[in-house]
């Protein structure tokens, strides 16, 4: 009997009256399915009867029959009835296609009614007890083989808190918690399941041996709770112990790199004033029999150093340090840039400010305007207020001194200086304090009132919003936004567009809805383009990080008439997801791109894809790849900075393969946009790192001497060169910090400094971006002591890049002076004659002298060629595959990785894991002497006219009376 007749016999015993051969049939053609499915499909309608008959013994077998039918038919929804119908009869754990495709299938319906059900607040559509059960023992399964990955991102999908602390419980807490934390934060997409998740997490991480109060803290700063936060750190500092002291520091210093200035202000005002004693100090104060009260109403340092941490005096003040120390700019590429380019030119001139301004970013050092200050005195209007301006990125962080520093630029009452210079020192104000500005808030506020009383004074007025706005960043203070609203109310167009990007800044991340109507109304009210520029990127700034709560206003925005206020809603998507990787934001933005009439918003569109991706950099080349072929130029523009800003830092080959064409095209703005991504791109990159470095570099030194070359595209050759050796080569540019948290100054920096397109002066909000690669330890008294750390890879691999050499002289080698034989008989003449007088001609021994001359070169010359021989011969020295660094150390991202503590070291980090930035370190040798890294920073002083030295006092000379 052939296996055709066979599948047909069996078929035809589904019809026989008895139920014994129905069943043996059943069996049969579950075997035979696989193979003969199609015959035994003309048949399911015969096996879906017996299903239904809830009589028949085996209905779940028949279930099951009917469902490896309908899944070789393709119809995987009927398919998936059937095999819930199966019941156990369907094997979860068996590893064939047919179970995984309708567990695939299960798991996405259920995973869809669990959604539905979360999203709608209440039960929303049962889900059927069946599908429950087989997703139960796919969950069973995973944890069976050790899946626990695998199972956290179907119940994280799923909105299933209880299977995610179930998982957590049975395989490595830590690390499970850890990879919880990370898709948490990139792929949930729902913010207030997010907030769930990071609630367990807490109470997971606190259940904990050792609790992990770092990442503890990480989730508090994503739940936007200061509270617990600042009550987290009480705890620690009462358990009493140097350990959990310093944790507390470590953590202090973690949130104010991670946290906005509300949240710390927040934080601070729930900390103590005065000590709460711990258990040793009771007993301390009792045998010195102190009243515990006297002592209890003390002042806490502890409480004073968290306080300082907090306020950003203490990591601004060690970065300085750091900056100021290893700072390896090379002034000779300023000095050439200078030289090739016309100083007359408005344009030229703000491009090597702004270079300059970048190269010195937080090092202090002004050397290069000293040395060109004839340079200098040519910037007018506009160029002056950004070279002024300039001061406050060079000197950023330098909150001591700020005020002192710019005193002979800032307004001074009844001396009428240059408006421009004046605004520009407000900005630089702002820029030095930026996102810690609570010691110069008055008096910003104070210069903008004076400046509103001169009505007509605009560029005055245009430099203290700035100013103001940058010190004031995300305070969310009411009185300083009604105070840029005067300014905005007086409509006019240079005072306007800073003061309604001014208000978002200060408002930036509230999500305040009734600030948002409010510039909204007036961007409808107002004529000026400006006004309008300045309001719709200020409205994008208030809904910076709040995700799906901005899709009403950016809706809104989307659709309106006015092509600036539609540019403004692409901006309130890139804020309000940036770094989520949202594929919704993504899809409007490229919906956008292709489709908008107006150019400027389409180049907007293109850019913000750099602001949601930026986590995942890789990603970006092949979705902007078609986008930077297109044949509008301003998309092609886009695809520059989008690249520039997702990949910053991260030497991406595929990213550079992608703008060095672009360099090339025949439009000069898309050339300078590659000009600059391409720094951003390899900022803290070497010739080892990455290959590209030195033909970039010599790329941008081409163009800028190239006299035919358009100004726009030298423009962004000065910005890259500016870019490229940032903060004197110790600063990288980075969207998230260290601990994968948003970091909100660099992407609100980056994202108004876009706006130079229009407005030059804004390029300086670069500067926010720029992080310090330093690894600094400090002991519990938060000073710097001495150690060293072992970097264990090649000291090439992260080495400064070389510095520019200065253009050789060519020496003339001087040679033996030619006789004529006329003058050498004379000569001999003259000499017999001499020797007759007793005398020898003096120009002869002259020649002998240069002979002598001539030979001692060439042999000084052979024992140069030795020397380089020999230093040829040590530099074929086998490298060395580690390198030992001390405190202060510039360390890249990429290098982190590499970083160990020997184990008889004294000091050692209380942080876990790959570790960088400012550390708190634990002294392993609390008694003996510590020897300390003293401050170099300079510091800004009066001159002071010094006290004449008194004359000496009265003596008399003992005369010898010999």
């Amino acid at each position: 009997m052939t296996a055709l007749t066979s599948a047909g016999g069996i078929i035809a015993l589904l019809d026989e009256p008895e139920e014994q051969l129905k069943i043996y049939a059943l069996e049969k053609l579950n075997i035979l399915v696989d193979q003969f499915w199609a015959e035994i499909s003309d048949a399911v309608s015969k096996i879906e009867i017996l299903y239904e008959n809830e009589h028949f013994p085996q209905r779940q077998l028949s279930a099951l029959v009917a469902s490896k039918v309908y899944y070789h038919l393709g119809e995987f929804d009927d398919s998936l009835t059937f095999a819930l119908g199966a019941g156990d009869l369907f094997d979860a754990s068996s590893k064939s296609e047919y179970v995984e495709t309708i567990i695939s299938k299960c798991i996405d319906k259920y995973i869809a009614l669990r959604v539905q059900q979360f999203e709608s607040g209440s039960s929303g559509q049962e889900i059927d007890s069946r599908l429950q059960d087989v997703v139960e023992r796919m969950f069973k399964r995973c944890y069976d083989d050790g899946e626990f990955k695998q199972a956290i991102g179907i119940a994280l999908e799923a909105r299933r808190l209880d299977v995610i602390e179930q998982i957590i419980s049975k395989g490595q807490a830590s690390e499970l918690l850890s990879y919880v934390l990370e898709v948490s934060m990139t792929l949930v997409l729902n913010l207030d399941f997010r907030n769930k998740v990071l609630r367990l997490l807490v109470k997971l991480y606190q259940n904990l041996e050792e609790p992990d109060y770092v990442s503890i803290s990480q989730c508090f700063v994503h739940l936007n709770d200061p509270i617990s936060a600042s009550k987290m750190l009480q705890d620690l500092v009462n358990k009493g112990d140097e350990f959990y002291l310093l944790m507390a520091y470590q953590i202090a210093f973690d949130l104010e790199e991670n946290a906005t200035q509300e949240f710390l202000q927040k934080v601070v005002s729930e900390l103590p004033v005065t000590s709460s004693l711990t258990q040793n100090e009771k007993r301390d104060a009792e045998a010195m029999e102190t009243d515990e009260a006297e002592l209890g109403n003390l002042p806490d340092e502890k409480y004073i150093r968290i306080r300082s941490i907090l306020s950003g005096e203490e990591s601004i003040k060690l970065h300085l340090e750091f900056l100021y120390r290893n700072n390896h700019t090379d002034l000779l590429i300023l000095k050439n840039t200078k030289n090739a380019l016309e100083s007359r030119n408005s344009v030229y001139h703000s491009a090597v400010t702004f270079a300059n301004a970048f190269m010195h970013a937080g090092t202090t050092s002004d050397d290069f305007l000293r040395q060109n200050l004839e340079w200098l005195s040519r910037a007018t209007n506009w160029s002056k207020f950004s070279a002024t301006a300039a001061l406050g990125v060079i000197h950023k962080g330098h909150l001591s001194q700020g005020l002192t520093l710019l005193q002979p630029y800032l307004p001074q009452e009844g001396n009428n200086g240059s408006p421009y210079s004046e605004g520009g020192s407000l900005f630089a104000l702002g820029l030095i304090h930026a996102n810690h500005g609570a010691g110069v808030l008055e008096y910003l506020r104070n210069a903008l009132k004076n400046a509103l009383k001169s009505a007509e004074n605009d560029v005055l007025q245009h430099g203290a919003c700035l100013g103001l706005a940058t010190a004031a960043m995300a305070t969310g203070n009411e009185e300083i936004y009604e105070e840029l609203k005067i300014v905005l109310h007086n409509n006019s167009a240079v005072a306007g567009e800073a003061a309604g990007l001014a208000m978002g800044l200060v408002m930036l991340g509230t999500a305040s809805n009734e600030s948002i109507k409010q510039m909204f109304d007036y961007a409808h009210d107002t004529q000026h383009e400006k006004i309008i520029r300045g309001l719709a990127i200020g409205i994008s700034l208030i809904m910076y990080g709040k995700e799906e709560a901005a899709d009403h206003w950016v809706e809104q925005l989307s659709h309106d008439k006015d092509p600036i206020l539609r540019y403004g809603g692409i901006y309130t998507v890139a804020m309000a997801y940036c770094g989520t990787g949202n594929n919704k934001a993504i899809r409007h933005l490229l919906h956008v791109a292709v489709s908008d009439v107006n150019d400027d918003v389409r180049r907007a569109a293109v850019t913000a894809l750099g602001f949601i991706l930026f986590r995942t950099p890789k990603q970006v080349p092949r979705i902007v790849q078609l986008l930077s072929e297109s044949y509008n130029p301003n998309v092609r523009y886009g695809a520059t900075l989008a690249l520039g800003i997702s990949c910053a830092g991260t030497g991406l080959m595929e990213a550079i393969e992608l703008l060095e064409p672009m360099t090339k095209d025949p439009v000069d703005y898309v050339r300078q946009g590659a000009f600059i991504s391409l720094a951003m791109i390899l900022i803290q990159q070497n010739d080892v790192t990455n290959q590209k470095v030195s033909s970039t570099r010599k790329m941008y030194e081409k163009i800028i001497n190239d006299k035919h070359e358009d100004a726009m595209a030298k423009f962004g050759a000065v910005l890259g060169q500016g870019i490229i050796d940032a903060g004197g080569r110790n600063v990288t540019i980075s969207l998230q910090s260290r601990s994968g948290h948003l970091n909100m100054p660099a992407i609100v920096g980056m994202a108004v400094f876009t706006q130079f397109w229009y407005w030059f002066p804004l390029t300086h909000f670069l500067s926010l971006s720029f992080t310090p690669t330093a690894l600094i330890g400090l002991n519990k008294e938060l000073k710097i002591p001495k150690f060293e750390f072992i970097s264990k890879a090649k000291p090439s691999l992260f080495a400064y890049p070389a510095t520019t050499k200065p253009p050789t002289t060519n020496v003339v080698e001087k040679v033996a002076t030619a006789v004529l034989s006329t003058t050498a008989k004379a000569k001999a003449r003259a000499k017999k004659s001499e020797k007759e007088k007793g005398t020898l001609d003096m120009d002869v021994m002259d020649i002998a002298d240069d002979k002598k001359d001539v030979t001692m070169d060439h042999a000084k010359k052979d024992d140069d060629k030795d020397e380089i021989k020999d230093d040829k011969k040590g530099k074929k020295k086998k490298e060395e595959a580690y390198e030992i660094l001390e405190n202060m150390a510039r360390v890249l991202p990429a290098q982190l990785q590499y970083i160990s503590f020997p184990e008889n070291s004294r000091y050692v980090p209380v942080k876990k894991g790959a570790v960088g930035g400012i550390l708190m370190m634990m002294d392993k040798s609390p008694g003996e002497p510590e020897e300390l890294i003293l401050p170099s920073t300079p510091v800004a002083t009066e001159v002071t006219e010094e006290k004449e030295a008194s004359p000496p006092e009265p003596f008399e000379y003992p005369f010898d009376d010999k």
